[in-house]
């Protein structure tokens, strides 16, 4: 079958967006769902005037991610990669290799185990912060979304910038504020010749986007000169993403600089983005449904209590933490923090029994994927932990349609960073409260940036 014998199903026009997890749908989640649903796990819809096949099956999502071939790219938006975040994300071909390469050893675990203070200072502040705002009944009410955001933002720019701690808060800062107005804009950055209007908002982007790499610049020139002068390399992921960037040699051998002071701008933008947006969502979630199964937070926090009891997480100590890492799987696939990746075809190919032209957008919708009963199961909806119990491989009956991070060469290279931040998180919130769910808190999953609490996650906290 050739794709033109697809196009006369229904249609449905999904404006998405798609850096790694730079997604955003302007229709909602059940229209998304409801269409696959009616129309098969491969369906067609547009994008604009470009065809966008959906494809809900974990087989050819893998073969797509994979790229074996090189058939497929990553969709390319130079508006929002230019004001939000572009590198290692967006690039593709020689210059994608050569900045995974450079980029790898700052996430090698064996470093992120050096970061693990910086996890537990800014969960410690976090904690202390929740404890000062109890009441005489030692209880207090919180909405943890922005209160997660705070954190992972306080670690990014911890483990980022080190030292220089409070040039990163403001990064954060500035990034969250030209993310929120991305997203009011998006719509709009598809008239051609939109961002070029001066409107009081593109002028506003703009601005926040040359302050951002105007700190940037200045950080990465400073320690750079530090590095030449003989410093030490400091244990952040700054100094050690310049560190490998200056081992980087050429054909001959001689030295060469691996990335420019704009491509490491680039990274470290991508840093704040991608490290802070996806481990907040995944905790902002797993404190829900813990809050909505008592049961399960009690079985965690006795295995938390049981290996660190009220001292300080270990790294050492995480890989026995069996539970929490089965909640936290569970939570990954009940909520995906990006609801699909996207990519494009760049020459024809055959997938299935299906033959694509160069051009088409594909899309493999995570989301479904992870809530389809013929691959999970008739409780695909239900919070159950357990069917993690012997490992991703064996929770469903396909062993690679578990996708929170992505699949193949181009998988999410922070998954470690994120889950490491999560555990110390959830750990120490686990050993100083119990908590449910507040009776304002209202369950209406909604994907804007990534998929997180339309109305917020209200959790009342009780000290133990």
């Amino acid at each position: 079958m050739v794709l033109g014998a697809l196009a006369s199903r229904p249609a449905m026009v999904l404006w998405t967006l798609l850096g790694l997890a730079l997604l955003w749908q302007v229709k909602r989640l059940v229209d998304y769902t409801c269409t696959v649903r009616e129309h098969g796990k491969t369906c067609v819809s547009w994008f604009g005037p470009v065809p966008k096949v959906t494809i809900a099956d974990p087989g050819v999502t893998r073969e797509v991610m994979s790229n074996k071939f090189g058939h497929f790219e990553k969709l390319q938006f130079p508006t929002l990669t230019r004001l939000l975040a572009g590198g290692v994300a967006v690039y593709e071909g020689e210059k994608w290799v050569k900045h995974r390469r450079i980029l790898n050893p700052a996430f090698h675990v064996e470093k992120l185990k050096l970061m693990m203070p910086a996890f537990s200072a800014c969960c410690e502040e976090l904690v202390s912060r929740w404890i000062e705002s109890l009441g005489s009944d030692g209880c207090c009410e919180v909405d943890v979304c922005p209160e997660f955001q705070t954190l992972t933002g306080d670690v990014i720019s911890r483990t980022a910038f080190g030292s220089s701690y409070l040039e990163g808060r403001r990064i954060f800062e500035l990034q969250s504020v030209q993310a929120d107005r991305i997203v009011a804009e998006v719509k709009k950055m598809f008239i051609p010749g939109y961002m070029s209007l001066p409107t009081k908002k593109n002028r506003l982007m703009h601005q926040t986007n040359n302050e951002i790499e105007s700190i940037l610049r200045g950080l990465i020139e400073k320690r750079m000169q530090a590095m030449q002068q003989g410093e030490s390399t400091k244990d952040d992921l700054l100094g050690l993403m310049l560190e490998s960037n200056m081992r980087e040699t050429d054909d001959k051998g001689q030295p060469i600089l691996g990335m420019t002071i704009e491509e490491v701008i680039e990274e470290c933008k991508l840093f704040y983005f991608a490290g802070s947006e996806t481990t907040s969502v995944l905790l902002t979630w797993t404190m829900i449904v813990l809050a909505m199964h008592p049961e399960w937070q009690g079985r965690a926090r006795e295995e938390v209590l049981g290996l660190f009891a009220k001292n300080k997480p270990e790294y050492d100590g995480f890989s026995k933490l069996k539970t929490v890492t089965m909640i936290l799987y569970e939570v990954l696939r009940l909520y995906p923090p990006a609801v699909a990746f996207m990519r494009k075809t760049y020459k024809e190919i055959e997938i299935g029994s299906i033959t694509y032209p160069a051009g088409v957008i594909i899309e493999l919708p995570v989301l479904l994927i992870h809530h389809d009963p013929d691959i999970w199961g008739s409780d695909v909806h239900e919070f159950k932990p357990e069917r993690f119990a012997d490992g991703i491989a064996k929770a469903s009956k396909d062993p690679g349609a578990f996708l929170p991070f992505g699949w193949g060469p181009r998988i999410c290279i922070g998954q470690n960073f994120a889950l490491l931040e999560a555990k110390m998180a959830l750990c120490m919130i686990l050993q100083h409260f119990e908590f449910e769910l507040g009776p304002t808190y209202s369950h209406v999953p909604h994907n804007q940036k990534m998929l997180r609490p339309m109305h917020g996650a209200q959790i009342k906290l009780r000290a133990i």
